[in-house]
């Protein structure tokens, strides 16, 4: 399996080029480059249910970031 190049890389200070998050710049977290995703701090923040477990006995609701393709953001300096 070979390992598809990308023109990010994990810490680097990115900005959203296209989309519903246009303009809003961070730094990137994970690099999923399989899929052709990047997880961006701050950029697009998605709601998620929790079930209960030791760690979170009430579940709920906690918001985390989620992906966006690699093709719509730029890197930044």
């Amino acid at each position: 399996m070979s390992r598809i190049k990308t023109h990010v890389k994990i810490n680097d200070e990115v900005e959203v080029i296209s989309g519903a998050h246009k303009g809003k710049r961070g730094k990137v977290l994970e690099v999923k480059s399989t899929k052709n995703q990047v997880i961006v701090e701050g950029a697009r923040r998605i709601k998620k249910a929790l079930r209960r477990s030791e760690e979170n006995p009430e579940g709920g609701i906690t918001e985390v970031d989620g992906p966006i393709h690699i093709s719509n953001v730029k890197k930044v300096g």
